[in-house]
């Protein structure tokens, strides 16, 4: 299977629907992937080869996305990227091809080398699209300060219009990057089998229908977004609604006009969600979800409560990673139970815990945890030192610690390079962050490693309040919930806290973005 065989949906049923905008029909959209598919083809571009997308999220994104994986292989871009951060991405991807819309982002554009080709997306009046060949813009000297010889794109070889070759389950479909927080991004293969796969255990586990209508916040350009809202919601023949992306004061307008069964999003989105909720109760109460899912990292348990008593509705806890191209366990929906805490258990993926040696450990046992499935990447690209490390034995080590309980639900005590230890005291920050988010003044709440001399490690936490609070009082909260050596040293009042593209919150670089220790 490729993924065009997850767009089964039936042919009148809604596929693509685009606020303020034209939605495009399950056939319309078969049709309109497979003839972009064959102009890409006919550009000269293979399955082999790679095709940066630079477009903020939308029906364009998502379609553009397909009909790259089906052609040759796409590489979804952030558009918010710098000009020197595209020009690593072009280089490290060996991209032949960049497809824009209407000519943004600029800074996309002028990174461009002159052996890559750009192509700029268009929405027709039906909203589909269509793809042209543009002149290449670095010509005209953006971002260069001597003019380089012209060179007009439309003069390079085409093929005749045919259909592009129908990709293998062995293809690679697309090509992400590791966030690459605490060394060079890596880069993930994955294939078309690795897709096709996730998106069925995420369909299987929230059995999900064509009667589903998902509500994508998460940008396309991440694993979250592009499989776990686009591929599981088509895959399940049901409807996408796609918005130009996540918009707190729109997020409750879009729930009442076109009422989404469910969304997935980052703890972050949930809590602006959250704090927003009061102020639209009637809607809320109007438009019950059938389930609210969390991703992409920990959702604190207190925060799972409040959304839950908030919105009526089960909150599912998951854990995913992009070398599992997304899914790997999650909690289930009611009647099964739910374990607050814990991420629940494989979906059509195994999961053990493992010693620093890579050793199986029983139950209950304090480790690495590891995958295997179908849906887990066969190795990061011309990366053998990478491999090496990552691959024990058939298995996947995430680099997260953990434990399995007697059902085999895991519970996550952090990341194994995030665990502050403290004189020899292991401390979990999630516990600790949990904790401060129990305080009625603390909005967001981030615990990080410092450097100590004699310690090696001391533990220092950074909120941002929604009421007052003194450093004094939110210590004093601590103390009366932790052990005295889990209990921060200092606590850094912030008007908001640092964010990767994806919404993580950066804790590993905390110490050095408060220049704490250095």
């Amino acid at each position: 299977m490729n993924l065009f065989d997850l767009l089964a949906g039936e042919d009148n049923h809604l596929a693509l629907v685009t606020p303020e905008g034209r939605s495009l029909t399950y056939k319309q959209l078969r049709e309109n992937v497979v003839g972009l598919a064959s102009q890409l083809y006919s550009f000269g571009l293979q399955k082999s080869e790679r095709i940066a997308i630079a477009m903020t999220n939308g029906s364009p994104m998502a379609i553009t996305f397909l009909a790259a994986a089906l052609c040759a292989t796409a590489a979804p871009l952030n558009p918010k990227y710098k000009q020197e951060e595209f020009a690593f991405y072009y280089a490290d991807t060996q991209a032949k091809a960049l497809i824009t819309l209407s000519g943004e982002p600029e800074a996309a554009i002028a990174a461009l080398t002159p052996d890559i080709m750009l192509i700029n997306a268009k929405v027709n009046a039906d909203g589909t699209l269509s793809f042209e060949l543009s002149m290449w813009h670095g010509a005209l000297g953006i971002g260069h300060e001597k003019e380089p010889e012209q060179k007009n794109l439309l003069q390079v070889p085409l093929r005749p219009s045919a259909s592009s070759p129908s990709p293998s389950a062995d293809d690679v479909a697309m090509i992400l990057h590791t966030s690459g927080t605490t060394s060079r991004p890596k880069r993930v293969p994955i294939r078309h089998r690795n897709l096709v796969a996730s998106a069925n255990n995420i369909i299987g586990a929230y059995s999900l229908t064509p009667d589903d209508t998902t509500l994508c916040l998460m940008p396309l350009f991440h694993v979250h977004g592009l499989v776990g809202c686009l591929l599981a919601t088509l895959g399940s023949g049901g409807t996408l609604v796609c918005p130009n992306g996540f918009n707190a004061l729109e997020f409750w307008k879009l729930v009442e006009t076109y009422k989404p069964t469910w969304y997935s999003a980052a703890p972050t989105m949930h809590q602006t969600i959250l704090a927003r909720a009061s102020r639209n109760t009637e809607i809320v109460q109007a438009n019950r979800f059938r389930f609210v899912r969390s991703s992409s990292a920990s959702l604190p348990p207190i925060i799972i409560e409040q959304l839950e008593a908030t919105l009526n509705a089960p909150v599912v806890e998951s854990y995913s990673m992009t070398e599992a191209s997304h899914l790997m366990t999650t909690n289930p929906l009611p009647p099964k139970t739910r374990k607050p805490g814990t991420v629940g258990y494989g979906f059509g993926v195994e999961v053990g815990i493992v010693d620093s040696e890579g050793n199986l450990l029983p139950q209950r046992s304090l480790g690495e945890v590891v995958v295997k499935a179908p849906n887990v990447i066969d190795g990061y690209e011309n990366n053998p030192e990478a491999n090496a490390t990552a691959f024990v034995n058939g298995w996947f080590r995430t680099g997260d610690q953990g434990t399995l309980d007697e059902d085999g639900y895991l519970r996550l005590t952090g990341r194994i390079k995030e665990l502050i230890n403290r004189g020899g005291e292991k401390i979990s920050p999630l516990e600790v962050d949990d904790i401060l988010l129990r305080h009625p003044a603390v909005a967001e709440a981030l615990a990080f490693a410092v450097p100590h001399k004699s310690l090696g490690e001391d533990i220092h936490a950074a909120v941002v309040l929604k009421a007052e609070a003194s450093e004094k009082e939110l210590l004093a909260h601590c103390s009366t919930m932790l052990a005295n050596f889990k209990v921060p040293k200092q606590i850094h009042i912030l008007d908001r806290l640092p964010r990767g593209a994806t919404g993580k919150l950066q804790r590993l670089a905390m110490a050095k973005l408060l220049n704490i220790g250095q």
